[in-house]
């Protein structure tokens, strides 16, 4: 029983944490972990799969011995160590403000047609090219980009720290963060990334799926179609590339009736992507709708995620 009180209050004040402060100004630890792994990479680095894989198994093991060697000194110290913990962890691990607050900025530069601030802002969303964007792609790209880090910042790591505690909510962030580093289709990457891709792809499979649930329910209060969100997640969700990203930005677009997906302009290539949805092209208008949602999706999958701790606490009582 205390185990799952700590666990319910853990993950809740880490998700106010983020909530009312963000990401940490200094010293955050997923930048530090991201500054490791790139210094390790200079070692690792071979153009093979094995060596990828020898490149996350040296680096992700480490967050799970961390956390579940904090997590016991914590358990020896009393209830409120406990929950500080994995506190800490969640908050740390989450990013679901920076994300919203990033959407936001973006509607408000596109809204009054500053086009080349909008540009220099989208790489803190995306690893899109934004000098090949106009507003009407900057938008896209920044709404597909909420859309997807909605599961990857906030509710994936939520549904970790729920699941398994300040070990598993850290291991999932040291999996996701070394996605977006080296997780890529471009040379340099498309061999030594495969293990790190495929592992995110594995880990945030529930996630996604939580999260376009979340949507469903949660776009009427947006003004938005459970029904479109549910047609385009089962038409069109599995034509894109990733299995999961995939989704979301169609549930996301079924709701908000609008259209995502085609070209794809990256740094290292040009991707030609199925369309999701059938509405019209999203507006600013449907990026701030997409925030709004966001934040609500992300208050949602708390909820879920205390009450799936609670209930799974009750079963297990004698």
């Amino acid at each position: 029983m205390v185990a799952t009180q700590a666990r319910i209050a853990g993950v809740v004040i880490g998700y106010l944490a983020d909530r009312a402060l963000g990401d940490p100004r200094r010293g955050h630890p997923v930048a530090l972990f991201g500054q490791a792994a790139a210094a390790l990479e200079n070692v690792t680095y071979r153009d093979s799969r094995i060596a990828g894989a020898a490149h996350v198994g040296a680096l992700i093991p480490v967050l799970g011995l961390l956390g579940i060697a904090a997590q016991r000194a914590a358990g020896r110290r009393g209830l409120p160590w406990s929950i500080a913990v994995i506190a800490a962890a969640t908050w740390v691990s989450s990013g679901g403000t920076s994300l919203t607050r990033a959407g936001l900025a973006m509607s408000e530069l596109l809204g009054r047609g500053d086009v080349e601030a909008a540009r220099r802002l989208l790489p803190s969303l995306c690893g899109r090219d934004p000098a090949s964007l106009d507003a009407g792609g900057l938008t896209r790209a920044s709404l597909e980009s909420v859309a997807e880090n909605t599961s990857d910042a906030q509710v994936a790591p939520l549904l970790y720290a729920a699941v398994g505690g300040a070990p598993a909510v850290l291991v999932y962030r040291g999996i996701n963060t070394l996605d977006s580093m080296v997780g890529y289709r471009s040379p340099r990457y498309l061999r030594f990334g495969w293990a790190a891709a495929r592992l995110d792809d594995i880990a945030n499979y529930a996630a996604a799926r939580m999260t376009a649930s979340l949507v469903v329910l949660l776009a009427p209060v947006v003004g938005g179609s459970p029904s479109g969100a549910v047609r385009a997640w089962r038409r069109d969700a599995a034509r894109h590339p990733s299995p999961n990203a995939g989704v979301v930005e169609a549930a996301f677009a079924g709701a908000l009736g609008v259209r995502l997906g085609g070209p794809t302009q990256y740094r290292h290539e040009l991707q030609i992507r199925p369309t999701l949805g059938d509405g019209r092209d999203p507006t600013v208008t449907d990026l701030r709708r997409a925030v709004t949602l966001s934040s609500l999706v992300q208050a949602g999958a708390v909820v879920v995620a205390g009450l799936s701790i609670y209930l799974s606490g009750y079963r297990r009582r004698p």
